[in-house]
């Protein structure tokens, strides 16, 4: 991870979770940060923390990327302090969980245009600079769910569907032109997403969850190592592998016993 030293990395999500945990262990590899979130205030108290641990700048963005057009203001007030981002940790998102015809469609909508549109917006933006460079990293954060349809989080895990398959595909475009691209799959991580999207964890799914330290240790080591993709944790990378295997009906089934639905 050497090879990170004295870059800027932007961090979206960054106010809690995974994104806290991404931010600590790029900056002991002395990697200067933009954190980007809506809430400001655990931001700043991180942004002082890292400072004082490791001696690294840190920027932070206080913004509401579900908002049309924040992916291009952000990139606008950076550029503004003239910091070229190297390295992209698109993090930002939340599910719903719940009936699809029972979700208020404006929070469907909501959790789209932030778990798709401004991620796709950013990758474009900061990507289209890293090639122009022929230098960067981009991490697209998805999830386990990405590998099946998933009965109550029907349109969660379609989002995730989406930025799986885009990872994979920019993997292979962006390659020629110095950019990595990986893409994330974490299974149930000790977060607050169940609190986010309404839902409490099943018994199966607490024995699985992960905390967020080695899942975000597996997504910034998948980044350095150029893969293209990386499922955190034994048991979520044979339930990923299982998909190969079985009937989609049956996937459908096995994923409504898990989550609980």
């Amino acid at each position: 991870m050497n090879s990170f030293a004295g870059k800027w990395a932007l961090i979206t999500g960054a106010s809690s979770g995974l994104g806290v945990e991404f931010a600590d262990l790029l900056a002991a590899q002395k990697v200067n940060l933009v954190l980007a979130a809506r809430r400001q205030e655990p931001m700043e108290k991180l942004a002082s923390n890292l400072h004082s641990k490791y001696g690294v700048d840190v920027l932070v963005e206080a913004i509401d990327l579900a908002s049309p057009g924040a992916a291009i203001r952000l990139k606008s007030s950076l550029d503004a302090k003239s910091v070229a981002i190297d390295i992209l940790l698109n993090n930002a998102g939340y599910g719903l969980h719940g009936d699809f015809l029972e979700t208020p469609i404006e929070r469907t909508v909501d959790m789209i245009q932030l778990d798709i549109t401004a991620l796709t917006e950013l990758t474009y933006l900061f990507g289209r600079d890293m090639a122009t460079r022929r230098s960067g990293y981009i991490l697209l954060v998805a999830s386990l769910l990405a590998f099946q349809a998933v009965p109550s989080y029907a349109a969660y895990a379609a989002t995730k569907a989406y930025v799986l398959a885009l990872g994979e595909a920019l993997h292979d475009e962006l390659r020629p032109h110095g950019v990595i691209v990986t893409t994330l799959c974490p299974g149930h991580t000790a977060t607050g997403f169940d609190a986010a999207a309404g839902a409490t964890a099943s018994a199966i799914l607490r024995l699985l969850t992960m905390k967020p330290r080695p899942v975000a240790a597996s997504g910034i080591r998948a980044l350095l190592q150029g893969r293209a993709t990386v499922v955190a944790g034994l048991s979520n990378k044979i339930a990923a592998f299982s998909n190969r295997l079985t009937p989609r009906s049956m996937q459908r089934a096995t994923m409504r016993r898990i989550m609980g639905s």
